[in-house]
């Protein structure tokens, strides 16, 4: 029953631990957020002599650098601007944007790092200088396009986890196709999972914790254990338990002594007189005295035959 109840006690303390743990820090996570409950980041500047800035697989960026947002129902926004106005921001198929952006001059979004203040974010130059596309339109207008799942002016809007495991590409360019794109990014993270739970993995892991301890510390109370045995097998379990107190129990009991009953007011019976002969055993019938007896004062009567 004790290693029962320890064994109890541990998996509580080892489940209710990282829960509460876990709680406390969603917790800690959750008073960064604002007022409306999301969370921003502002990316540093970013420019490129090319017309496009790409992220070829959005879903696995975000499965390396950002795995939480792929969680629940979470809604990620990105808001871009440049110099002139609002810039294009779209979503679309890997393999139609790799064939549409053929030829023209633009950079790939390598890695996104999470770090306190602007994020920093690495660019990589797709297409040389010198085989750049000469500057003027792309060979279609990005707005003119149909291949975009998610596309807008100044921002675009999504739930990572209903595009996840779909290659999808993320491209942020001028609505008109210029080239000397410089852009200034934010990220917005909705998660309104966060906080119940926090508050249920801290409840849960508290919850836990105390019955652990409820099971650690109580006292046990001891059991009473009976043994129904024959009388001649006591000594022999007594034996085996080691308990030389039982010996003496399998032994039946001495017979107790037989009680006279006196009435209270009667004569007490003649006892024999020390020294006196007790009278003979009769030998025969004949013996006997007659019956029934004579009172002294009766005269005994005629015997039948005289």
């Amino acid at each position: 029953m004790r290693f029962v109840r320890a064994l109890t006690g541990m998996l509580l303390l080892v489940v209710g631990i990282p829960l509460l743990l876990g709680g406390a820090g969603l917790g800690a996570v959750a008073r960064h957020a604002a007022g409306d409950g999301a969370f921003t980041a502002r990316v540093e500047p970013l420019h490129t002599a090319g017309r496009a800035m790409l992220v070829e697989d959005v879903d696995a960026l975000l499965r390396a650098e950002a795995p939480f947002t792929r969680v629940g129902p979470s809604r990620l926004r990105l808001t871009a601007r440049t110099a002139d106005g609002p810039a294009f921001v779209g979503l679309a198929p890997t393999e139609q944007v790799r064939r549409w952006l053929d030829g023209v001059a633009h950079a790939v979004v390598g890695r996104v790092a999470l770090a306190r203040g602007p994020l920093p974010v690495r660019l990589t130059d797709a297409t040389p200088a010198s085989t750049a596309a000469p500057a003027g339109p792309l060979p279609a207008v990005p707005l003119d396009a149909a291949f975009w799942v998610r596309e807008g002016i100044g921002s675009v809007e999504w739930s990572p986890a209903e595009l996840a495991g779909r290659q999808l590409s993320l491209v942020v360019m001028r609505p008109d196709g210029r080239a000397d794109l410089a852009v200034a990014l934010r990220a917005e993270l909705r998660a309104d999972w966060l906080r119940p739970l926090a508050w249920g993995s801290a409840a849960g892991g508290l919850l836990l914790v105390a019955l652990a301890v409820l099971v650690l510390v109580r006292p046990v109370r001891p059991r009473e254990v009976v043994f129904v045995v024959e009388p001649d097998q006591v000594p022999v379990l007594a034996g085996r338990l080691g308990v030389s107190s039982l010996s003496g129990l399998g032994t039946a009991p001495a017979p107790e002594p037989e009680r006279q009953l006196v009435s209270v007011g009667a004569p007490e019976p003649a006892r024999p007189a020390i020294g006196a002969v007790p009278a003979r055993r009769p030998a025969s019938l004949a013996d006997l005295p007659p019956w029934p007896p004579q009172r002294p004062d009766e005269t005994p009567g005629p015997v039948d035959g005289d």
